[in-house]
Parts: structure tokens; sequence; C-alpha cells
């Protein structure tokens, strides 16, 4: 699963980085925690102005991306995420009105992950973590659950797929009861934008998107596990260095205005952009629909459990999908 994954999220922010939107890699190197040990700091910036809807486009600059920054001692991993526009990190809001509401919060994502070899059958892994919290648990299922129809392929449908390797695939409902050895991935989701009007529905909106990225991704290292399957750690190490710059570079070129310039365009946005808001604010409805993770009562955002059930098998002492 560890070299899947690493293969898998290579690809993935690759594919997805075109016309100068995606993954930008800005840091990536061992990092020693006197906690957890030997692990890897990964620093990068996600850029996705497109990938918004259409409410949330309405009130950014359109230089806008989320720094991500992930600290993996497998099998823990803490990922944490801050709006970041133009190179100031603060929330969507928060910018735009950083030269008079300071005083305005971050938005924020928290992302901790443990991984069992169970079925997701417990309950209280993150006990110590979450105890104080209001959260909900969202069963994930790589091959059941529906994902958003601009990103199905049949290639990477578990239902559809077989392994020419492994001899795994074509999966079918109720396959996490029969599948032995098997594996969860638990994950932790906080989401916090402490903004008067917006808090609700962008809360909401980031569980759905988190939710979504965790079954699709999942779902393309199951079907991608014949380019995988044969790699050492090292290998993949040097793949993903390798996909690494070549993601950067598509990227990076897209993001090359001056600094003057782009921080005259977040300044000229703010007038514009307060309007934006107000108006918003005055057309939104009253009306409150759950996300597909739960939803998020009296401006409080319910800390999410996310399991994610993939089949592996362990192969000269190292675990892999």
């Amino acid at each position: 699963y560890r070299i899947g994954q690493l293969y898998m999220i290579s690809k993935h922010s690759h594919e997805q980085s075109d016309r100068g939107e995606g993954v930008e890699v800005v840091q990536n190197e061992p990092y020693e925690d006197p906690n957890y040990g030997n692990g890897q700091l990964t620093e990068k910036r996600v850029y996705l102005n497109s990938k918004l809807p259409s409410w949330a486009r309405a009130v950014v600059p359109k230089i806008f991306y989320v720094t991500e920054k992930a600290w993996n001692y497998y099998p823990y991993t803490i990922t944490g995420h801050d709006e970041t526009v133009n190179g100031y990190n603060c929330c969507i809001i928060c910018y735009m009105f950083s030269l008079q509401c300071s005083f305005l919060p971050k938005f924020s994502i928290h992302i901790e992950t443990k991984y069992e070899d169970n079925k997701g059958s417990n309950d209280n892994i993150f006990d110590n973590e979450a105890k104080d919290l209001d959260r909900e648990v969202c069963f994930i299922d790589i091959a059941c659950d529906e994902i958003p129809e601009r990103y199905y392929k049949e290639s990477e449908d578990p239902k559809c797929f077989k392994s020419e390797k492994t001899g795994r695939g074509l999966l079918k409902e109720g396959w996490r009861e029969t599948q032995d050895p098997i594996m969860c991935s638990y994950k932790l989701v906080s989401v916090k934008f402490e903004v008067w009007g917006l808090q609700t529905r962008v809360e909401q909106f980031v569980h759905k998107v988190v939710k979504d990225i965790l079954l699709i991704g999942h779902r393309q290292a199951f079907a991608w596990v014949d380019e995988w399957y044969d790699m050492t750690f090292e290998d993949v190490r040097d793949y993903e260095k390798n996909m690494h710059e070549k993601t950067n570079i598509k990227v990076c070129n897209q993001h090359s205005s001056p600094v003057d310039e782009i921080e005259s365009h977040a300044k000229g946005s703010v007038c514009s952009a307060f309007k934006n808001i107000a108006h918003h604010l005055l057309m939104q409805t009253r009306n409150r629909t759950c996300c597909a993770l739960g939803d998020c009562y009296g401006g409080h955002c319910k800390c999410l459990p996310l399991l994610c059930h993939f089949p592996y098998q362990v192969l000269e002492g190292s675990t892999q999908a």
C-alpha cells in the first residue's frame, strides 16, 4: 500500500496539472520526529481556481492556491492545508480584507491518517485526538461508491479492472467481507472557516471534496497496481522525484507573473470582491443540505474519520496494496 500510495499521488498530481493549475512541489525531503521517528516532509502548492464552485470563484483572485504540508511517518501521517492567495497565508476572505480586517481567522484543513490491518472495525482509533470533537464516521468503498461523472474512467473502475500481475480486481458488492487480507486507511478530517455567512457552506464543500479525492485516488492506486507492483521503495522514490520535476514545469510555467504585478492585481480585487461577497450573502438560500460526509451544525464543523478499504498482500516483509 505504501508504494502504491506514493506512486498514485505522483501520477495523479501530474495528470491534474494542466493549464497552469495543479500541484507544485516546493519541498520533499526526509524528516525526523522525536515521537514518530524517520519520515518524509512534503510541502506543495495546489493551484485550483477553476476547480472552485462558481460562488467561490466570484470572491477569490485569479491567482489562488492552497499550501499543503504533510508529515509522513508511515503508518501515521499528518496533513495540513492553509489557503494562500498570491503568497500570503490566509483564508480566501481574510486575504482580500487583510489590509483592513487582519483579525479574521484563516481557513485550515487538518488530516490525520492511520493504517490498520482490518475492515474498518476500529471505532476508537482516533479517540485521543478527537475525544472532545463532534464527529461522524463515513465509510468509503473504492468499488461501489459513486464518483463525480467527470472523473469516471472504466479503466480505473475496480468493478471492471483486473490486474494481470496479481489477479486482483473485478470487485463486487460485499467484497470487503470476503477479501483477505485487507487493510483500512483511517482519516480524521477537521475543517475550519470561521467567516460569518460562508462558514457552513465552505466547510461542507471542503468535506465533500476531500471525500471525492480519497475515493478517486484509492481507485487509481488499485487500478494502476500493474504499473507499481514490482517497484521497490527506492524505485518509487525515484519515480516520485522525476514526476515532481515534470509536474513543476507544467505548473510553474503558467505562474511566472512578476511579484509586483501579482500584488497589484490582488489589491485591486478587494473592492470588487467585497461587493461579490455582499451580493452572495444577500442571495444565498437559507436551506442547508448535508454533504456526503455529514453536516456542519451551528457553525461547528464535524471531524470525520474516513475509512478507505484496500486489499493488500504482504511480500518479503513489506506491505503492498
